[in-house]
């Protein structure tokens, strides 16, 4: 429709019928139609503008669909509205209010937002201009009228979001309009809304709870940037003070209280001001939080104390960087006075009440690590919160560790806080610390059979957290510092003796086995201990406790205890082997019994067998023997599910057997993460072993369904086969490429590139007949994969052509970084200009600068190898014709944008190809730039300056010259 016809002023009822959520599609449909049409129109709105301000329609959708037109054109059209039509917004929305004023019934807090919405972005619009007396208008119509008072509240909450809210992001003419805003208001009407703010304090705590808590949260929220002196003066306090004593008001003048203590202060008046609510709040009785039953309260005074200490411990640093002794000396007493209050509401048994006041408490210990030395008092405060943070962090009996919900997950975060104060308490105190620990771990682990589980757990907790709270280079806990690591060494020595292992709860036995890893170093220096721990790892205690959980984590930990201490386990290596033989087995999809391990978990133990089995002292044939008898299952099962799995007919069934593949591939690879390179295979006599594995697995890259999950596991297994088997792989490589290259999807070429860089690299001119054989196969695969039609909006898709062309061209460059030009020069004209102008594409007009990038990279190696005298036949020419340009088209694309670091990367390739190119054509190049660059209008004295800087010989001047040019010679 043409937006310059006028609508008639009445509104169509139909498409208003589809504003109901339960209406029909084509009613909805028609609803959102009309209201675009609203939008587009210069004056539809005007017909909500009547019906709001005549309270045409009671329905409360229609009402909040008018707003929302207001809302529009006043966001979006201001600018272009009449001077009558400004007026009309203005008188529509002051006699909406005014009708606010005499309903009964209020209407829906929904439509309320929404008008105080709509009154605010008028206000933004208008304030500084047109409507100067917006908040004298509003109070002199509203006056103490609840339902007046409600919107008026609201519109501020608003305002608040639409020029203060500091979590919103602002363009810088929308902060500089919103400094405007807060200056004016600050000169002329301020004062008038902080003595609105206390009247509706006043009128409204006992007979209005819901608004005077609006009032009290508009306080907190403008309080931030407006004079103070307005807020804490006694009238103003006193009133908020008698609030903190009524029930349904306290929460929210507590959190006003927050907001006034925060606001950012000189030093020397902000201690002033908390002292002297301190001493209010303290006569007033708050301070006595024991006889306060109501934690939700406490928990908002928590935060305030919190606040008020971290304000004080703000003020004493500023002071100390100052110089000023005797103030900071005042600061600080006022921050230890309110240390007894922090150590009652941090022990509290209530973790929220604690968790508030945790910042404090942080922020008090870095004050006294600062001091040159504790006072009596400063270590009894350390050692209280020491005793604090270890009762909170046990657990409490309603923990539900096998099914870990909200409030679990709430209580791990806490946890969290605890370890932080921990840490700081290490930093003040290491010695009381480890003796604070050393202390409560020894009485503990005396009676373990007698104490509770939670009591247990924590104690062993402790011992755990000490390894970071107090550091060691590489774990070296048990050398260096003889009082701690005799300590320590004697509470491991306790730990693996005592018996604390067979506690009968999980949270304790995984604390066990956490803790024993950590210090794996301890079994270094008391290898006596290794066989009971081996076995707490192997029985009931460990990998075969009746918890998945437990089972799951003792897993990976077992592989990290073995790892350490491999050259201690030569003696237990084939008994271990033997006990977990159950769990090295390709659990079958169709048995139908769970098994002991996930298949993740499985991972770990193979890594664990593969480690044993190679550091074992056995000779070489007793190694093969071992490690065959571990992957021969494998091969077998293997062999099996593959030839079922094609004469499987449904996909479900087909996908679990393929996850099953997938699995003893995966597993296979795992043994041989022990090796660093064929060397250590052959050592081990394992070369053979790993062949017939490879002859076994690469068949499933023929199977004709499930491609994707069996390509991918067998790619892995190839990527580790280079690592260990090196060129033995190599007579395998190509069959396997012509598989994985047949009927491709983005993702199966995204992983086969690096496979076929990793050959490229690893054997250079080895695999030059196979890449020269591969290359336009492989670049044609990557092509057709790339021309597939895809959807619009398809992000997906379009996410996974980008990284295949990523990968693409970091195949490019591995090629050409290899020095094997041979490769690509070998394949014929037409197809090397196909790749080449590929590679300028991907300069030039793609917008992904890691891509852009690694173009640059592969055109500055190509004019290296190619551009000189003896180079590629009519490559100098594809210089000229389209590197050069390249290299200036780039940065003059909307694209290219500086601020981003990788673009930057990108303009340092392209300068360095630049540089290449006039290395390898010396002044032929500077005389074609003399005759191109005119031709993007480029003056003829920056021509001259760059023609100049490329001739020097440090490419440094060229990068630094570009960088400031910005790569932009359109407009210089």
């Amino acid at each position: 429709m043409a937006c310059e016809s006028a609508l008639p002023a009445i509104m169509d009822e139909q498409a208003l019928m589809g504003l109901n959520p339960n209406a029909d599609a084509c009613y909805r449909q028609r609803a959102l139609a009309y209201f675009e049409q609203l939008k587009e129109s210069l004056d539809g709105w005007e017909v909500c503008a009547q019906a709001l301000a005549k309270g045409v329609y009671s329905d409360d959708h229609v009402k909040f669909f008018c707003f929302q037109v207001l809302e529009h054109q006043i966001k979006f059209r201001h600018g272009s509205l009449t001077a009558a039509q400004q007026q009309l917004i203005r008188d529509t929305l002051m006699k909406w209010l005014q009708a606010q004023l005499m309903n009964v019934h209020p209407e829906k807090p929904f439509i309320r937002n929404k008008a105080a919405q709509v009154l605010a972005l008028t206000f933004v619009m208008e304030y500084l201009t047109l409507w100067p007396k917006f908040f004298f208008d509003i109070l002199n119509l509203v006056g103490l009228n609840p339902n007046g008072v409600d919107i008026y509240l609201r519109t501020l909450m608003a305002i608040d979001a639409e020029v203060v809210d500091r979590d919103i992001l602002h363009s810088p003419e929308e902060t500089r309009r919103n400094t405007l805003i807060k200056d004016s208001m600050r000169g002329q009407c301020i004062p008038a809304l902080v003595e609105s703010w206390f009247q509706i304090l006043q009128t409204y705590q006992h007979t209005h709870s819901e608004l005077t808590c609006q009032c009290l949260e508009v306080v907190g929220a403008y309080v931030s940037w407006i004079d103070l002196n307005l807020i804490a003066n006694d009238r103003f306090v006193n009133l908020l003070l008698s609030q903190m004593s009524m029930e349904e008001l306290r929460e929210e003048a507590c959190d006003c209280l927050f907001e006034i203590v925060n606001k950012g202060m000189d030093p020397v008046d902000k201690t002033k001001l908390v002292e002297s609510l301190c001493q209010v709040l303290q006569s007033a009785g708050f301070f006595n939080i024991e006889q306060e039953e109501d934690v939700d309260f406490l928990a908002k005074f928590s935060r305030l104390v919190n606040g008020m200490g971290q304000s004080l411990v703000l003020s004493w640093t500023k002071l100390s960087k100052m110089g000023d002794v005797k103030v900071s000396a005042e600061a600080l007493r006022a921050v230890e006075a309110k240390v007894p209050l922090m150590l009652q509401l941090l022990i509290h048994e209530d973790d929220d009440i604690s968790a508030n006041i945790v910042g404090f408490c942080y922020d008090y210990l870095h004050v006294l690590k600062q001091l040159p030395a504790l006072n009596e008092q400063q270590k009894t405060n350390v050692e209280a919160i020491m005793l604090a943070v270890m009762n909170k962090l046990k657990y409490d009996d309603e923990y539900n560790f096998e099914n870990e919900g909200e409030d679990e997950a709430m209580f791990v975060e806490y946890r969290k806080q605890l370890k932080m104060l921990l840490d700081r308490l290490a930093q003040v105190s290491p010695e009381l610390l480890l003796e604070a620990v050393h202390r409560v771990f020894n009485a503990t682990m005396q009676n373990w059979q007698t104490v509770q589980f939670m009591e247990v757990e924590v104690a062993i907790r402790l011992l755990y957290m000490l390894g970071e709270a107090l550091p060691a280079s590489h774990g070296a806990h048990f050398s260096g510092d003889t009082t701690k690591t005799s300590t320590l060494q004697s509470m491991m020595r306790t730990l693996v003796s005592c018996g604390v292992s067979e506690y009968q709860h999980s949270s304790v036995t995984l604390e066990f086995f956490e803790t024993a890893v950590r210090y794996d170093k301890f079994f270094l220096v008391e290898p006596q201990h290794i066989p009971s721990v081996l076995m707490a790892f192997l029985d009931h205690r460990g990998l075969r406790h009746s918890s998945p959980k437990v089972r799951s984590r003792v897993a990976y930990l077992f592989s990290r205890f073995i790892k350490t201490l491999h050259k201690h386990m030569n003696a237990f290596i084939e008994d271990i082997l033997s006990r977990i033989q159950d769990l090295l087995e390709l659990a079958p999809p169709e048995n139908g019994f769970p098994a002991l391990l996930s298949s993740d978990d499985q991972l770990f133990m193979f890594e664990t067998a593969g480690v044993l089995i190679v550091n074992g002292e056995s000779p070489a044939e007793r190694k093969q023997a071992l490690m065959r008898s571990l992957l021969t299952p494998l091969m077998e099962a293997f062999r099996m599910l593959l030839a079922k799995l094609p004469q499987e007919a449904g996909d479900e069934r087909q996908a679990v057997l393929a996850d099953c593949l997938s699995h003893a591939v995966g597993f296979a690879s795992r043994t041989s993460k022990v090796f660093s390179n064929k060397q250590t295979v052959k050592q081990c006599g394992c070369s053979e072993v790993y062949l017939d594995c490879l002859q076994t697995f690469l068949p499933a890259l023929s199977c004709p369904v499930q491609r994707g999950p069996l390509r991918s596991a067998v790619r892995s297994f190839l990527h580790r086969m280079i690592i260990c088997l090196e060129e033995e792989v190599l007579p395998f490589i190509p069959a396997a490429s012509q598989h994985m290259l047949k009927d491709c999807e983005p993702r199966d070429l995204q992983e086969f590139i690096p496979l076929v860089s990793q050959i490229t690299a690893k054997f250079k001119n080895q695999v030059s007949p196979f890449l020269q054989e591969i290359f336009m196969p492989l670049v044609m695969a990557i092509f057709e994969v790339l021309s597939r039609p895809a959807e619009e909006n398809d992000q997906t898709a379009a996410l996974e052509k980008q990284m295949l062309r990523r990968s693409y061209f970091t195949f490019i460059q591995t090629i050409a970084s290899s020095g094997m030009n041979e490769v690509m020069a070998s394949q014929g004209a037409e197809n090397i200009e196909r790749v080449l102008f590929t590679i300028i594409q991907g300069a030039v007009d793609f917008p992904d600068p890691i891509a852009q990038k690694t173009c640059f990279i592969i055109l500055s190696r190509l004019v290296e190898l190619w551009g000189g005298k003896d180079g590629l036949v009519g490559f100098p020419d594809f210089i000229y014709k389209h590197i050069v340009p390249a290299c200036f088209m780039a940065p003059l694309k909307p694209t290219f944008d500086l601020s981003d670091a990788q673009t930057v990367l990108t303009l340092s390739e392209c300068t360095l190809t630049l540089h290449m190119i006039h290395l390898k054509r010396g002044p032929e190049c500077i005389q074609f730039l003399q005759e191109y660059l005119p031709s993007l209008q480029v003056s003829a004295e920056i021509t001259q300056e760059l023609c100049q800087v490329l001739q020097q010989p440090d490419v440094k001047v060229l990068k630094n010259y570009m960088k400031r040019k910005k790569g932009r010679f359109k407009n210089i």
